[in-house]
């Protein structure tokens, strides 16, 4: 059982990749994805790799499909019981607004206002109780979600982070009542300060844990026909795997886990290359996601929001998203201002270039009127681009109301679509602390490279680079991830008072949940990692400092010092009169699997001229020029290619503007200096 097999669900494609560590053979798919019936299009995919199910031995799967759940307000129907008084926290939120400037602006909550329940019990601050949980009236706000019709069920009380025993017992009545298993607890989710947000964290899972938990059964119960007999996995936001028999009770975990396993091969791939510091710009058909790789690692954040005033708490790949992608549909506001999404055309119908029905013109037409996409070759389609269809749509709804011809107006769409692209990297960059220019750009997706090189232009960047296969580096980080979980219980106690053999204890649970979550999923790993974590402040602010521990044992004077020196070093301060506080303590434990060894993507032999096709006219700054046209699966390893030009793969297309000079490394990549000529 030497094939493993990773599989990324977009929005727009499905992508997979096959790797075979006994032969060294790898393989690659690319289907459109059926919305309808996701699980449809994984089947289809595994056939077009000519491997069956029975020949698998790992299968690792990302999806968007919670996220998008979230997203497009299409969850299941769920409610939530809370603490007497607490119902509104949903929408009282941080006091945000959806617009920045007037009046007007409207939120709607994941759980609606009509399928909340208040009922009486009280725990305070240092996990005392209050007020004693009303059993009767709980039973009876089960009872009415149920009547009215409510699939899942999120049980919410005030400090049962501290003090879960209320929730505990909660859950367990509600359980007995509820007509399925979904139920969850929010300190079965994650124990730590901030009601609101550890809230939205539960109303997530609640949302989305039915639509994965059907989907994910659906395509193991279609693997386990086709004779798969070992555990389906599941990609996770922060960069980890887990068994598919988790999800119920982590779904939340599955959110923006297809762009973490992008983001994940490439700090992978770029550390083989010889890169430390990257920012990864994964462009598929419905967004562009931004991540930052620094030391070689994913920058890993605690809180995410998805949408406004819908922050989900739980560790992640620190990622920001815009409606970027192939797809996005272009066009004029009310001002008469070009825009670019947040709309997409999506698989079906697609662009107006797919030929499929789309009629709307999106960055694909776009890049389609400039000669940079090849019209005869379009993945999940047998049929050219319809140009002229292409180029009337664009005058139509572009050009004349910009006064444009229908090239220009091809080409502002570009523009636009870059700027918002690199104004995301400058959020995730420059606004926490990072120059860019620093860093070099990696992109992926099927779309990324198309724009790369006037995204690191506008940015400064010095250099890209360039996977082999950028289309399918979401499905390569699947393949290569690890098994992991994340834990963290909320302390919020000065350092002075702190009684270390609690903290010990504290330690030892997580530690130990994390061996026997481990041991269930029943997951090949060659060693385990464990590293506990320390959430530090001076009593007063806001903004917590992550201490990594040593030990398996909890030292207050070790975490000041550590703390102190951190403080320092990113504040160029010491307060030594402030009081320090422990926050919250953190548990990270990873199942290291059998790494990847990159050298499987050796470029062929041969010459440049042997993976030159020919050439086209493409567009460049107002300007046709005659540009060669190169395969990408015969570029030969050291071949240096200088722009313009235009490198072509089944997965994606590399768009190389004038005054660039590439390489192709040893194991694939390209690797582009910007102005370099």
């Amino acid at each position: 059982m030497t094939i493993s097999v990773g599989v990324d669900v977009g929005g727009t494609f499905t992508d997979f990749l096959m790797l075979d560590s006994a032969s060294g053979a790898f393989a690659t798919a690319k289907v459109p994805t059926t919305v309808d019936d996701r699980a449809k299009g994984f089947l289809q995919g595994l056939a077009e790799l000519g491997v069956s199910p029975a020949e698998v031995g790992w299968l690792v799967h990302g999806t968007t499909a919670g996220t998008n759940a979230v997203l497009e307000r299409n969850g299941a129907r769920c409610g939530l019981i809370t603490t007497q008084g607490f119902g509104d926290v949903l929408e009282l939120g941080r006091r945000t607004r959806p617009h920045a400037y007037g009046l007007s602006g409207n939120f709607e909550p994941l759980i609606e206002r009509r399928f909340r329940r208040e009922v009486p019990e009280r725990v305070d601050a240092q996990g005392r109780i209050v007020t004693e949980l009303d059993e009767a009236a709980l039973r009876a706000a089960v009872e009415e979600l149920i009547a009215d019709g409510v699939e899942s069920l999120a049980i919410h009380f005030l400090h049962s982070y501290i003090n879960p025993d209320h929730e505990r017992r909660a859950v367990a009545i509600a359980r007995e009542l509820w007509p399925n298993p979904h139920v969850i607890a929010g300190h079965e989710i994650i124990r730590e300060v901030r009601e609101f947000e550890r809230g939205s964290t539960a109303a997530i899972h609640a949302s989305i844990a039915p639509i994965v938990s059907q989907y994910i059964t659906r395509v193991a119960d279609r693997l386990r026909d086709g004779g798969f007999a070992n555990e389906l996995l599941i990609m996770q936001a922060n960069g980890g795997m887990m068994s598919s028999r988790l999800i119920g009770d982590h779904a939340a975990h599955t959110v923006m886990s297809g762009p973490a396993g992008g983001v994940l091969a490439a700090a992978q791939i770029a550390r083989a290359s010889g890169f430390d510091k990257i920012i990864t710009g994964d462009m598929g058909g419905t967004s562009f996601d931004v991540a930052l790789v620094v030391g070689g690692e994913p920058v890993i954040t605690a809180e995410k929001d998805l949408a406004y005033s819908v922050p989900i708490r739980i560790p992640m790949i620190d990622m920001h998203t815009v409606g970027a992608g192939g797809g996005s549909l272009a066009r004029i506001d009310k001002a008469g201002m070009l825009r670019i999404g947040p709309q997409s055309a999506g698989s079906f119908p697609g662009p107006i270039g797919f030929d499929r029905g789309g009629d709307k013109v999106t960055i694909t037409d776009a890049n389609f009127l400039l000669g940079r996409l090849n019209p005869q070759a379009i993945t999940g389609s047998d049929k050219p681009a319809p140009l002229e269809r292409i180029r009337a749509a664009m005058q139509a709804d572009i050009g004349d109301p910009l006064g444009l011809d229908a090239d220009r107006a091809a080409s502002a769409i570009v523009d636009v679509a870059v700027a918002d692209m690199a104004g995301a990297i400058r959020l995730i960059s420059i606004e926490k602390g990072h120059d860019p220019r620093d860093f070099a750009l990696m992109p992926f997706g099927g779309a990324g490279p198309l724009h790369a090189v006037a995204i690191a232009r506008e940015l400064g960047l010095p250099r890209v680079l360039v996977p082999r296969f950028p289309g399918l580096t979401s499905a390569l980080g699947c393949v290569m991830a690890d098994v992991r979980h994340d834990f963290v219980q909320t302390v919020n106690q000065p350092l002075r008072d702190i009684d270390c053999a609690g903290i010990d204890a504290i330690m030892a649970d997580q530690r130990d949940r994390g061996r026997a979550l481990l041991q269930d999923e029943k997951v090949e790993v060659t060693s385990i990692e464990l590293q506990h974590e320390a959430d530090l402040l001076f009593k007063g602010q806001s903004h917590v400092l992550r201490i990594p521990l040593s030990g398996e044992t909890f030292s207050p004077d070790a975490a000041l010092e550590a703390f102190k020196r951190a403080f320092k070093t990113r504040f160029d301060l010491e307060l030594p009169e402030m009081i320090p506080v422990l926050v919250n303590m953190r548990t990270t434990i990873i199942g290291r699997r059998e790494k990847t060894d990159l050298a499987i993507f050796r470029p062929a032999s041969g010459t440049l001229e042997d993976a030159r096709t020919g050439s086209r006219q493409v567009y460049f700054n107002g300007v046709w020029h005659d540009t060669q046209v190169y395969a990408r699966d015969a570029l030969p390893a050291g071949g240096s290619i200088v722009g313009p030009a235009i490198v072509e793969q089944a997965d994606s297309t590399l768009v190389l503007d004038p005054g660039t000079v590439s390489q192709v490394d040893d194991i694939g990549n390209i690797i582009v200096e910007i102005d370099a000529v």
